[in-house]
Order: structure tokens, then C-alpha cells, then sequence
């Protein structure tokens, strides 16, 4: 090839790959932990009520799925919050994994009235997969609880 053409050449190979999307991206496709809370009483109650954190809505109207595309900056920290609950259930960077996840937990519920019968907050990772035709949740994370208040939300 001449070397006029392989200076064309050179910036279209460099830029083929940002332009045509590979779907190679990842390593193992398996099911996305769940992120579950409670407030508890103590740190060894057991009756706490477990929720999701941020559930998905059921509907999203049109006009909201417009503006979510220009700026939905709670979308990208459910990510991160994703992002660490996988880290944190194959046990890479599980400290900074398990405080973040404490700290968006908490952020989130500083907003809401705070129940003074139950100040200790945990969390558990939740895997759901298809055994034939149940479904079946196996909690593979849960880390000690820790008190709502001594967590710091910044």
C-alpha cells in the first residue's frame, strides 16, 4: 500500500473501534446482585424489614424518558451502587465497596424521618436466579450492621 493511502488508513483503524461498537465487553454474563436494606434495633435483631434499594419504577412516561437522556444523574449512581455491590460479592475492594454502599444507603435515607426505635442500618446482596420454573433468592453478602447515624453521608 502506498504510503498516501496508508496515512488515509492509519486514523480510520484508530477510529473504527469508538465508531462500530464491540459486544465483547464482558468477561462473563451472570445475575446482578440485588441491594437489600433494614433498620434495625440492635445489631443482633433479625426482624428487620428488608427492602430494595431504589427499585426500578414499573412505567416511565415519555417525557421522563426525554429528560432522562440529557440528565439523570440518580441513574449513575445506581450504577456506582451496582457497580459496588459486583465488586463486593467477588470480593475485590470489598472495604471500599462495603462503606460506599453503607453511604448511599444512608444518603438516601437521611431524606426520609428517621425511626429512633431502630438506628442500626444493614444491607445484604441478593441473587435471584430461574430453578426451573421457581424462582429462588440466595443472599450471598451481608455485612455487619452498622449505626445510622456514625455513617458519614458528606
Amino acid at each position: 500500500m502506498p504510503p498516501r493511502v496508508q496515512a488515509l488508513v492509519a486514523p480510520l483503524k484508530l477510529l473504527a473501534p469508538a465508531l462500530v461498537p464491540s459486544w465483547n465487553f464482558f468477561d462473563v454474563i451472570a445475575p446482578a446482585p440485588r441491594v437489600e436494606y433494614a433498620l434495625l434495633a440492635s445489631p443482633g435483631d433479625t426482624g428487620g424489614i428488608w427492602r430494595v434499594f431504589r427499585p426500578r419504577p414499573e412505567r416511565v412516561s415519555l417525557a421522563r424518558m426525554a429528560r432522562r437522556l440529557l440528565w439523570n444523574p440518580r441513574w449513575n449512581q445506581s450504577l456506582f451502587v451496582m457497580s459496588c455491590a459486583e465488586r463486593l460479592a467477588e470480593d475485590r475492594t470489598p472495604e471500599h465497596s462495603e462503606t460506599e454502599l453503607f453511604r448511599r444507603i444512608a444518603a438516601d435515607l437521611a431524606a426520609e424521618p428517621a425511626d429512633a426505635t431502630r438506628p442500626w442500618l444493614c444491607f445484604r446482596l441478593v441473587f435471584v436466579h430461574r430453578e426451573g420454573e421457581a424462582l429462588t433468592e440466595e443472599v450471598m453478602v451481608q455485612p455487619a450492621p452498622r449505626r445510622l447515624a456514625e455513617i458519614d453521608i458528606r
